[in-house]
């Protein structure tokens, strides 16, 4: 009778048994996948970046699960999924916008010495809270049937307000980040008083109102419908490298870059980069994430896809990129661009920038 009692008592001891191993193996089996993933916010829209997310994989083993969109829709689905959300990896464009993902509190400093070893000051936002993971300079496209050796010479970017550049001028419009962290780069340097007046005559001397995106404006300056464009060195390297058709090809052959502000702080220079969001589920993969964009390996792929500048000092540009030779960059701190991106905004909407 005490025999039966004790195995009644086994057998119903078993299913709870059985749940807790169950339960165990569960939680368990969450750990190990949770600890192999890497979820990454992106609004970069270049198809090589896919190669690069595979061969981070094969080194690591780590699965890298993108949720792409604009800057705005990242920003409202964080914003709804809150401490919830299972996003580890911020990896976008300009300095502006990392600084606007910043300022609404879902980045969170960057532990690693091995990123900040790699990445300079200048290049890294406020409390390490992001990283350039590669660099984008904002030149000056000329058509040297149209502007003479004298006038591009030595020129610096406070030059374009001068009587000499009216209606010779193109560049996009005022919401676009890359003109806005221009601007802002300059009142970091300048003050606002001298970037508006600045602005004001460079808005003057346009010859067309703003439209279209970086590469119409340097078809523009092919087609003589403008002497000079501003706009970013990746572009001519798309078009150059036929990526972006045969018309744009002939275009891109027309022009020729001038470096600004070379024999004082340098050029313009804008950044590719990544921060670690606030609620990371997943925080030392999403250091190894980044520790991996910064790479050898990484890098050269990274500028030999996007034609981008390189942030590791060991790796060359895209020799496309690299034809066009060495120039001083500008070491104004690139968070400037988020701390200045209100005045700058504000400002060209003073001068009637449209």
């Amino acid at each position: 009778m005490k025999i039966n009692k004790l195995l009644l008592l086994a057998l119903l001891l078993l299913p709870i048994a059985l749940m807790f191993l169950i339960n165990e193996s569960v939680s368990l089996e969450s750990k190990d996948i949770k600890d192999e993933v890497v979820n990454v916010y992106t609004s970069r829209h270049y198809d090589a970046d896919e190669l690069l997310y595979d061969e981070f994989t094969k080194e690591t083993g780590i699965k890298v699960n993108i949720i792409s969109g604009k800057g705005s829709a990242l920003i409202e689905r964080l914003k709804a999924e809150g401490i919830n959300s299972p996003g580890d990896i911020l990896f976008t464009v300009d300095a502006g916008n990392l600084s606007n993902f910043q300022k609404q509190g879902f980045l969170q400093p960057i532990q690693s010495e091995k990123i900040k070893k790699i990445v300079p000051k200048e290049l890294r936002g406020e409390n390490d809270e992001w990283v350039a993971v590669a660099k984008r300079a904002r030149v000056i496209f000329f058509n040297p049937e149209l502007v003479s050796e004298a006038e591009i010479k030595d020129i610096n970017y406070e030059d374009l307000k001068n009587d000499i550049w009216n209606d010779r001028i193109v560049i996009r419009s005022s919401s676009n980040m890359y003109n806005q962290s221009l601007v802002a780069s300059l009142i970091s340097n300048l003050g606002i008083d001298e970037t508006e007046k600045w602005a004001k005559k460079l808005v003057e001397n346009f010859s067309r109102k703003p439209q279209g995106n970086d590469r119409s404006q340097i078809m523009a300056v092919a087609n003589k419908e403008a002497s000079i464009a501003i706009a970013n060195t990746y572009y001519i390297g798309i078009m150059l490298s036929g990526k972006g058709g045969e018309e744009q090809l002939e275009a891109a052959k027309k022009v020729k870059i001038a470096f600004p502000n070379q024999k004082n702080r340098g050029t313009h220079i804008n950044i590719s980069g990544g921060g670690i969001l606030k609620h990371a589920p997943n925080k030392e993969n999403a250091e190894k994430f980044l520790e991996f964009l910064l790479s050898e390996k990484a890098q050269s792929h990274i500028v030999n896809n996007t034609f981008e500048y390189p942030v590791l000092g060991t790796v060359k540009p895209h020799p496309i990129i690299n034809n066009f030779g060495e120039f001083k960059m500008d070491k104004t701190s690139v968070a400037d661009f988020g701390k200045f991106n209100p005045d700058a905004v504000k400002l060209m909407d003073r001068v009637n920038w449209q």
